[in-house]
């Protein structure tokens, strides 16, 4: 029979008749395949027969212990056991939610700023349910976040609190007021802030930060003297100079365990910055998705709430 004439007979073979074959193929036997199959022995031939006149190959022939398979047979066999596992894997999976056995891997993304705090929670909280889990954490990139996490590109994103697409379902994750770091001790009042030099921290090129965005709002304008890309290195500028720093308070007590600065109530009402949980309605449902949210919130949650009690 020619490659053409098999594929298309294999195109309209029953899906049962494979487990049948498999089991004859393992047994040798038609009488112990039917065993194994909880049916007659008839039923067994019977299936064979479909097999046989549909491929064009008796498959099997009788021997003195039973029947052997065929050259075709034997060729077919390694496709028909492999496809044969992933059916039970695709059962055992609509049955019960495992992470450590159906997840592989989670891409998310997240700001530069946010990252040295909120991945190493991340990593250690979903290592703990999926020891082996692959985690990619990217940039987040908004002019491309609604078609990634619809595509499966992203798995979910952690970025600032904003009006989003109705496709794009989020919950609050973290809030954190902003405080300010200094080298000095000295109090640092409304007219001492105005006095300043800054720095700022952003992963964009230009324009103003979130905190400037609410200055404004106010009719404030700091004076920028450098901008930074990472508030671990901002840090480092106030460590070695006069600038100030405006910042999230749990990232200045992480930081600070390094840079021994000093923190300061930020003497100006903004309000605290406030990063949500993004993720596609379309995968709302979906098993993988839904433990990976309700993993992350514990995680972060968690994390927080000791800082903020600390």
């Amino acid at each position: 029979m020619n490659e053409t004439n098999n594929s298309a007979s294999l195109a309209k073979l029953d899906l049962n008749l494979f487990r049948v074959f498999a089991v004859i193929y393992q047994e040798r036997n038609l009488t112990r395949a039917a065993e194994r199959l909880c049916v007659s022995q008839s039923a067994v031939s019977h299936s064979l027969a479909r097999m046989r006149e549909q491929l064009d190959d008796p498959l099997f022939v009788r021997e003195s212990q039973g029947v052997l398979p065929t050259p075709l047979a034997k060729r077919i066999w390694p496709d028909v056991e492999e496809g044969l596992r992933y059916f039970q894997r695709a059962s055992r999976r609509s049955e019960h939610f495992d992470p450590a056995r159906d997840v592989e891997q989670i891409t998310l993304a997240m700001n530069d700023e946010v990252e040295p705090t909120l991945l190493p929670i991340l990593v250690s909280a979903l290592h703990q349910e999926a020891a082996n889990i692959r985690i990619a954490c990217v940039r987040v990139d908004r002019s491309s976040l609604k078609s990634d996490l619809a595509t499966g590109k992203l798995d979910f994103v952690i970025d600032v609190a904003q009006a989003a697409d109705e496709q794009l379902l989020h919950t609050s994750l973290t809030k954190d007021d902003f405080v300010v770091v200094s080298r000095s001790a000295r109090v640092i009042d409304h007219a001492a802030y105005l006095a300043a030099e800054h720095v700022t921290v952003s992963s964009r090129r230009a324009g103003r930060s979130l905190e400037d965005w609410e200055l404004a709002r106010l009719g404030i304008h700091r004076r920028i003297a450098v901008r930074a890309q990472h508030y671990q290195s901002a840090c480092g500028l106030v460590a070695q100079g006069d600038l100030l720093l405006t910042i999230p308070r749990s990232l200045a007590l992480s930081l600070n365990a390094v840079f021994k600065n000093h923190i300061h109530e930020l003497p100006v009402p903004i309000p605290p910055v406030e990063l949500h949980l993004f993720w596609h309605k379309e995968r709302d449902k979906n098993p993988a998705n839904v433990w990976l949210r309700n993993t992350v919130l514990k995680a972060v949650g968690a994390r927080f709430t000791h800082s903020d009690q600390g």
